[in-house]
């Protein structure tokens, strides 16, 4: 009998043997090329355990910049903590942005939703918002209504693309698109803007012998 055909009679004898080596040699292949094509895992340089995702009921944050001053705080019902990258979401937060200059007080405000990212840089104001800055020296208290503000807190600067209006005093001012600097009381709206101002009393100028004249004072209303 030839070779070939020895190999044949013992293959047909041992069939089950052989299907569980050609098998095993086959996965083994497989775990070989799979191992050769996956991508090299990621390292991971945090030192200590992981830390898992949490959450907060009726909590109150503080944040600070980099000198210790107060940047903002917060007060919400709920608040979740994202596992990954540290990201904060908030229910219906009640917020306070600092002034950051002596004498001027600060702004406060609520929102339907609120995000802050892990270094407290950036802070999203989701749903309709509201603020609000007291009155101070000679200068009316200010109102103002937006929706979906993002604000840089430790900049105190803060941006919309959505309708705003500015109210202070008898003055009122609305747009579609904001861009604003707490800092410096700088407001710009940056389209369809519409303003309404009342100009102030000016002190009566001391009466003069001989002929005169007399001005009235109007309100004025500008759109632009």
């Amino acid at each position: 009998m030839s070779p070939l055909a020895r190999l044949r009679e013992y293959v047909r004898d041992r069939k089950v043997a052989s299907g569980i080596v050609l098998l095993a040699l086959v996965v083994g292949t497989l775990q070989t090329i799979m191992w050769w094509v996956a991508p090299t895992p990621k390292t991971n340089d945090f030192v200590g355990p992981p830390r898992s995702g949490y959450t907060l009921i009726n909590f109150h944050m503080w944040s600070y910049d980099q000198l210790g001053h107060p940047s903002f705080s917060m007060v919400s019902p709920r608040l979740d903590r994202r596992e990954g990258d540290d990201s904060l979401y908030i229910i219906t937060p009640q917020f306070t942005l600092a002034a950051k200059k002596p004498g001027v007080p600060d702004w406060h405000g609520h929102s339907l939703y609120g995000w802050v990212n892990h270094a407290g840089t950036l802070l999203k104001l989701q749903g309709p918002v509201q603020m609000q800055r007291p009155a101070y020296d000679n200068v009316a208290a200010a109102t103002l209504d937006t929706s979906d503000v993002t604000a840089w807190p430790k900049e105190n600067r803060m941006e919309t693309a959505a309708p705003a209006q500015m109210t202070q005093g008898d003055s009122r001012m609305s747009g579609v698109g904001m861009r604003a600097e707490l800092t410096d009381n700088h407001l710009e709206l940056l389209h369809d803007v519409h303003g309404t101002f009342v100009p102030h009393p000016r002190p009566a100028a001391p009466r003069r012998t001989g002929a005169g004249s007399a001005r009235s004072a109007a309100g004025t209303r500008a759109e632009g």
